[in-house]
């Protein structure tokens, strides 16, 4: 299943592995792309994965940026910087898909601003990331006017057009992990008594909304996607409170939607998302959406994701840590090699910038 050929992002993949975005703030301080991200995206491109999503990648140079050496396409310098890269995976003969994210509330490091927008003034729980540079407490978000609403869709298309021109093969909305389009959707950061707060629909407005506009922009030919989850990184416990009803009502929202995917992150992807007997959450996305679904979440074990897709729950895999191990997982699984163990120290402490040992480290061809 692993290895069937797939149609997607307007091409035929060679097999179903997913490099999952991660972030690794390796960019230059303005946010260009640079040569130790060519040669890091590069490597899962030699290692046989058909499909890269990159880290997410801010839109704009006000309130989006999440991280400091986070990648931007919130101008065309940094756009024209992501084009080496690009060429780099497409020349192994791999696709790579932009992720364009909003950190909103859950921004710690933003070179534009200190401020910090969200749907409302509610502050994040948790701390902040240390092996990301952040420390402390999240502060407290300002809640969105009808100004901040406008430049967030702006953001969202106009670097949608510059992934675009760039040559990315589609982009993927970040609507996971408690970010800006997750702040949305979820109960207790959305307390707005307007029209994008109160129940599941409108608390979908916002979200919908980007994903028209962005869609508008790039033409009916782009491939546009979104990720999706319940956890987030400063609350990895978080659940929908309607369960699977609730997962009902987005995803049958989005698969109504100029969408041609759904990528969903999980703790575990194979494990139920609602409790006890009910389905996993790439399950719900793809029966309630019925688009193309990746799913994200312990899929290192190929007999454990080829059973994900044999099942129908999922049409491909996104892996993240273990592509951080096995850049060239795929290559291994196909000639029955063992896998390396992910070293959480040595490759995201003590910052997640990309180490030399990752760069130097040699790539099996099969």
């Amino acid at each position: 299943m692993l290895f069937r050929e797939y149609e997607f992002l307007n091409k035929t993949l060679a097999n179903r592995f997913v490099v999952s975005p991660m972030t690794r703030i390796s960019a230059e301080e303005d946010g260009r792309a640079n040569d130790t991200m060519k040669e890091y995206y590069a490597r899962f491109a030699k290692g046989g994965f058909g499909t890269i999503i990159t880290e997410g990648i801010y839109p704009d140079q006000s309130y989006s940026q999440g991280y400091n050496n986070q990648p931007g396409l919130a101008s065309d310098i940094q756009a024209d910087s992501w084009k080496p890269v690009v060429e780099a995976v497409h020349e192994e003969g791999s696709a790579i898909v932009a992720q364009l994210m909003h950190a909103g509330a859950q921004s710690q490091g933003n070179i534009y601003t200190e401020e910090t927008i969200a749907p409302s003034a509610v502050q994040p729980k948790g701390e902040q990331l240390g092996f990301y540079g952040g420390s402390g407490s999240f502060p407290v978000p300002r809640a969105m006017d009808d100004h901040d609403f406008v430049e967030v869709k702006e953001g969202f298309i106009r670097s949608a057009l510059r992934a675009k021109e760039a040559g990315f093969d589609g982009v993927e909305l970040h609507g996971a992990n408690g970010y800006l389009l997750d702040q949305f959707l979820t109960d207790y950061f959305n307390k707005r008594t307007d029209e994008y707060g109160g129940s599941p629909e409108q608390r979908l407005k916002f979200v919908l909304e980007v994903i028209e506009e962005v869609r508008a922009a790039v033409g009916d030919d782009y491939p546009v996607g979104i990720r999706i989850s319940q956890a987030k990184v400063s609350d990895g416990e978080h659940k929908w409170a309607g369960g699977e009803e609730e997962a009902r009502t987005i995803f049958e929202a989005l698969g109504n939607a100029p969408l041609d995917f759904i990528h969903t992150t999980d703790a575990d992807a194979a494990d139920p998302s609602f409790g006890e007997d009910t389905k996993t959450l790439a399950e719900a996305a793809k029966i309630f959406s019925g688009l193309t679904v990746i799913a994200n979440g312990q899929l290192k074990d190929p007999v454990k994701a080829a059973q994900l897709l044999k099942e129908g729950q999922a049409d491909l895999v996104a892996i993240g840590t273990g592509a951080l191990a096995n850049p060239d997982l795929p290559n291994l699984v196909d000639k029955g090699e063992d896998l390396r163990e992910f070293d959480f120290e040595k490759t995201l402490l003590p910052e997640a910038y990309v180490k030399d040992h990752e760069l130097n480290q040699n790539i099996f061809n099969g």
